[in-house]
């Protein structure tokens, strides 16, 4: 049987070859497709390989009469309906390594750049000003950092802290005390991590408990001035209660890659004085592309050729 893959969004090209390469393998990669294309191409697909721009939603997962495997080239699934394609019986996969530096060394890039006023400094500059005196910024060293999550990305984030003299905590149920500490990292419950961080960084998925857990009450139990950084998901933050928290000054600053709805729209974190936003870049650097592009390819292949699933996203599937 001849195990046909359709990559119905761009991603590098060494993906493709490998792909291409495979015996029993056909692959078919257009680049970028309208919805209208790929739901008329999803029956006759039995896998694919996607971005975050690509929706499989119950839409696209009942008009794959033939799919077995979805693919995601990188961590984050919340663009797939997993009840919908359990049901069916579509094993998801992700590719949570290859972005792991990238998102990390974002977060600092950003979290630098908010703490030193790098983007108001530059843009003042480019106008033609010298206002060195408005741009007084703090040091990471001393702070204290909490960490959202203490997966693979956070904790590539807590070893950079550690390396930035910072101090560094972490919630995340999941994790032990003990793993926590071999990382120089003390655990604590989201309480004690809103009262210790003078900046907060988010690092988890959206579930049920995260969904906006950022909002309003937990801002008010979080040190005054804090500052929040986000590179994982928009929807973890209700961007309104953020917005009054930064007209207030109660949130010093925040740092934003990510937004509820992207491209935003009518988002009054958009151009906020406090707010250095950047358009969802964590993981866009040519290594981490080609590297989730890879392990993409990499698991369809051991999927339709040998039966072995690898970072499976929606386990009841194989019960």
């Amino acid at each position: 049987m001849t195990f046909h893959v359709l990559v119905p969004d761009s991603v590098d090209q060494s993906a493709i070859d490998l792909l291409t390469a495979a015996e029993d393998i056909t692959v078919e990669a257009p680049g970028k497709m309208a919805r209208a294309d790929l739901l008329n191409k999803i029956a006759t697909t039995n896998a694919i390989i996607i971005r975050s721009g690509v929706k499989a939603d119950a839409e696209l997962l009942n008009a794959a009469t033939e799919l077995k495997f979805i693919a995601r080239a990188g961590v984050g699934v919340d663009n797939v309906d997993l009840a919908v394609a359990t049901e069916r019986g579509i094993v998801v996969m992700n590719t949570p390594d290859g972005n792991t530096v990238a998102t990390a060394e974002h977060t600092f890039a950003i979290l630098l750049g908010l703490m030193r006023h790098v983007h108001t400094g530059h843009q003042s500059l480019a106008e033609g000003r010298w206002d060195r005196k408005n741009f007084e910024g703090n040091e990471l060293r001393g702070k204290t950092l909490g960490i959202v999550g203490f997966g693979r990305i956070g904790k590539a984030v807590a070893k950079r802290a550690l390396a930035f003299e910072m101090n560094v905590v972490t919630y995340d149920p999941y994790v032990m005390v003990e793993m926590a500490h071999e990382a120089g990292v003390e655990k604590v419950d989201l309480a004690g991590l809103f009262e210790y961080s003078d900046i907060l960084t988010l690092h988890t998925v959206i579930t049920e408990a995260t969904l906006n857990m950022i909002d309003a009450e937990a801002i008010a139990r979080m040190k005054d001035g804090v500052r929040i950084v986000n590179a994982a998901r928009g929807a973890l933050i209700d961007e309104a209660a953020l917005a009054d928290a930064l007209d207030s000054g109660k949130v010093a600053g925040a740092a934003l890659d990510v937004y509820s709805v992207e491209p935003p729209e009518n988002n009054r974190l958009i151009g906020h004085p406090r707010v250095l936003h950047t358009p969802h870049l964590a993981a866009s650097t040519e290594e981490a592309q080609t590297a989730v592009a890879v392990e993409a390819a990499e698991i369809i292949i051991r999927a339709a050729r040998y039966g072995i699933y690898t970072n499976v996203v929606n386990p009841d599937v194989l019960e």
